[in-house]
């Protein structure tokens, strides 16, 4: 179910570049995945950018902070910049700083699609996760850092206390209604 877009919706035709956004276990990944194959599109996971550095002390149950975020974040504007067309990501975009600096990177429209869930939902699939360097321990600091989309930002917000085809189904529908 598709919970609220921000802008205008005739502003996400422009969008070749999609963010897949939100706290660590929100599905990003499945997401991005599930989303680039129904667009012919790669997905670029924003995990497998971070610099070691940061998936040590992450691994080792701290926060990143600002600092340890800002080269990750240029490396993700960047990727999404040396696309031509469509390209999709999956990066936390926590605050608005942080979509801010992709968005100046890519230097054209970029859509964040917000997945967006309860603390107990997305606890129970972190739970259930295996083989990833987040612990489920920083999952309230995620929440902490976590500023929504607001109304000025093209974005597109997303419930996911559903299955995966719906989640799909359901920012797919968004982009086919924002046809001229």
């Amino acid at each position: 179910m598709l919970m609220a877009a921000s802008r205008c919706l005739s502003d996400m035709t422009k969008a070749q570049k999609f963010v897949i956004m939100g706290v660590s276990g929100c599905g990003k990944s499945s997401v991005g995945a599930a989303l680039g194959e129904k667009l012919g599109v790669a997905y670029v996971d924003g995990d497998d950018l971070h610099p070691a550095s940061n998936i040590e002390k992450m691994s080792k149950g701290l926060p990143l902070n600002d600092e340890d975020r800002w080269p990750w974040l240029a490396k993700v504007g960047e990727t999404l910049a040396a696309n031509s067309g469509r390209a999709i990501i999956g990066c936390s975009a926590l605050k608005r700083v942080y979509r801010d600096k992709i968005r100046n990177a890519v230097a054209e429209p970029v859509l964040f699609i917000h997945l967006a869930g309860s603390r107990e939902v997305i606890g129970a699939r972190m739970g259930k996760r295996e083989g990833h360097f987040m612990p489920g321990s920083l999952l309230d600091s995620q929440f902490a850092t976590l500023e929504p989309p607001q109304n000025d930002e093209l974005a597109l917000t997303v419930d996911i206390d559903q299955p995966l085809e719906g989640i799909i189904s359901a920012i797919l529908a968004a982009l086919e209604d924002t046809k001229p």
